[in-house]
C-alpha cells in the first residue's frame, strides 16, 4: 500500500511538472509573437508624395516664362512643366548643376547636370546621356509649349548626389537639342532658368 501511495505522488509531480513545462512553451511562443512588429509608419512615408513647384524666369532677353512640378512618389519622379513667350517651334529642355538664375544670361546655372560623367545625349541612350538632359519640347504659334517625363533616376532630397534633383536649375534653350554635338546638344541662349530648391 505505501508503495503504491509512493507511486500515485510520483505520477502526480510528474504531470504537474510536465504541464507546468507545456504552460512555459506555449509562454515562450506568446513573447516571441509580441516581439514581431510591423513597421507602418515607414511604408506610409514611402507612399507618400512629395511635390517641388518651380517658378521659370526670363532669360537672355525673352519673353519666356512658365512654371515646373517635380513630383516624387514611390520612388518615381514626374516631371510637368508649362511655359509661354516662346518663339514657335522646338525648345532643348535641360536640367544644369546650379539652382542659380542670378545671371541675365542664365550661365550662372553652370552646365549641364552629369552627375556620372556621360558623354551628351538623348535621355536613355545606349551610349550614354546626361542626368539633365530631358530632350525637346515644341512651341506652338502662340508660343505655348508644355512638357513631361518620369524616371527612376532622379530623386528629390534623398542625397545621393547621382540622383538628388534639389539644387539644380531648370534651363529652356532658344534653340533644339540636336543630341549630338558635345558637351550641349548645341541648343543655344538660356531663355528661361528656374532653380529647384525647397
Amino acid at each position: 500500500m505505501k508503495k503504491l501511495g509512493i507511486l500515485l505522488t510520483a505520477t502526480a509531480i510528474f504531470a504537474f511538472v510536465s504541464c507546468k513545462n507545456d504552460k512555459k512553451e506555449i509562454d515562450d511562443m506568446d513573447d516571441m509573437d509580441d516581439t514581431v512588429q510591423v513597421d507602418t509608419k515607414a511604408d506610409q512615408n514611402d507612399m507618400e508624395a512629395r511635390t517641388i513647384s518651380v517658378n521659370m524666369e526670363s532669360k537672355s532677353g525673352s519673353t519666356t516664362t512658365g512654371e515646373a512640378y517635380f513630383t516624387e512618389e514611390n520612388g518615381m519622379v514626374k516631371m510637368e512643366a508649362k511655359f509661354s513667350g516662346l518663339t514657335p517651334g522646338n525648345h532643348a529642355i535641360h536640367l544644369h548643376e546650379k539652382a542659380d538664375c542670378s545671371s541675365e544670361d542664365g550661365k550662372s546655372s553652370g552646365g549641364h547636370w552629369n552627375p556620372t560623367h556621360q558623354p551628351h545625349g538623348k535621355w536613355g541612350d545606349a551610349e550614354g546621356y546626361h542626368k539633365g538632359d530631358i530632350g525637346n519640347f515644341e512651341a506652338d504659334a502662340d508660343g505655348n509649349g508644355s512638357i513631361s517625363m518620369q524616371t527612376d533616376e532622379w530623386c528629390i532630397g534623398c542625397g545621393d548626389e547621382n540622383k538628388d534633383i534639389l539644387g539644380k536649375a531648370i534651363i529652356v534653350h532658344d534653340g533644339t537639342d540636336d543630341f549630338v554635338s558635345q558637351p550641349t546638344g548645341d541648343a543655344g541662349g538660356r531663355v528661361a532658368c528656374g532653380g529647384i530648391i525647397e
